[in-house]
């Protein structure tokens, strides 16, 4: 019998696996290191018409060197849940299938070709023409049914976010880890939350949590965001200790407004609602999921 510890931990292994629906084949693939890792077989059977995708794959490494040079660098041996029952295969995270993409000659792989030429191409655009870049992210909002209203607070977000995250680069902070326990302390002092409860309380797993933020949550998050970097700059604190105290005084400030707002509105900001149920986009993510 299957003691609870284990029972539970299976279970999380399988609810971390997805399958992945292109030209109606099946892609498996599971979360490793925080991002999603795809069955490299998986992804070359949907792209060619090899019925032996792993002598397939041997080919195009004999073919491709480089490829072959850099394979151990890539793909990573995964745990994938099948029906024979868990089984290390072969996976790569996207940038790593994009690689091996480039290498198959087979002409359903074209499409991704161009799509990739197009996307760095755009890519260089946007380097030396920084506005082409906010451009694109206008439309790409407004083409998953956001309001022109949401969308501008969303932008304004974005930069108020950048400048922080430059003050807090210039002040010695340069650790991943850090610029997490200093956003969840802007949160918690704003919020109540931190980001990955946050999360939570909206029904979100690997979503971005901005994108799915009412007007009022975004002005709040940039007002705590907005406020830490100017006291940030005016105290001219510098280091992660200083900056972390900072940080909470300057969410304290957007958590302040908040509850004043709620008190004289009396209806909470923080809300469960997210943009994944809204009835606009129910069928754009039921297509995504196909």
């Amino acid at each position: 019998m299957i003691d609870k510890e284990m029972e539970t931990s299976m279970e999380k292994e399988i609810a971390s696996t997805r399958i992945a629906i292109f030209r109606k084949k099946e892609i498996r693939k599971t979360i490793h290191n925080n991002e999603w890792w795809f069955v490299i077989e998986d992804v070359v059977a949907a792209l060619t018409d090899s019925g032996d995708p792993k002598q397939y794959i041997q080919k195009i490494k004999q073919r491709d060197p480089e490829l072959a040079k850099g394979w151990v660098q890539f793909v990573h041996t995964l745990k994938i849940i099948t029906d024979g029952g868990r089984q290390g295969m072969n996976c790569a995270n996207t940038e790593g299938i994009f690689r091996i993409i480039q290498s198959i000659p087979s002409p359903k792989a074209e499409p991704f070709k161009r799509w990739l030429a197009r996307v760095g191409y755009e890519r260089i655009q946007e380097i030396e023409d920084p506005e082409l870049a906010t451009k694109r992210t206008r439309a790409l909002y407004k083409a998953k049914g956001y309001s022109d209203d949401w969308i501008e607070k969303r932008l304004r977000g974005i930069a108020i976010r950048e400048e922080l995250t430059d003050q807090w680069r210039n002040r010695g902070i340069n650790k991943p880890k850090e610029y997490e326990i200093l956003t969840a302390e802007i949160s918690k002092a704003a919020f109540g939350l931190t980001p990955s409860d946050y999360k939570k309380c909206k029904g979100l797993s690997r979503e971005n949590l901005r994108d799915h933020m009412t007007d009022l949550e975004l002005i709040f998050s940039m007002l705590g965001e907005a406020s830490t970097k100017e006291i940030a700059v005016n105290k001219n604190s510098q280091g992660f200790p200083a900056n972390k105290q900072v940080a909470v005084e300057g969410g304290t400030i957007a958590g302040d407004a908040r509850k004043a707002l709620e008190i004289k509105s009396g209806k909470k900001v923080v809300s469960k609602e997210n943009y994944l149920v809204t009835p606009q986009n129910k069928k754009l993510i039921a297509s995504q999921k196909r």
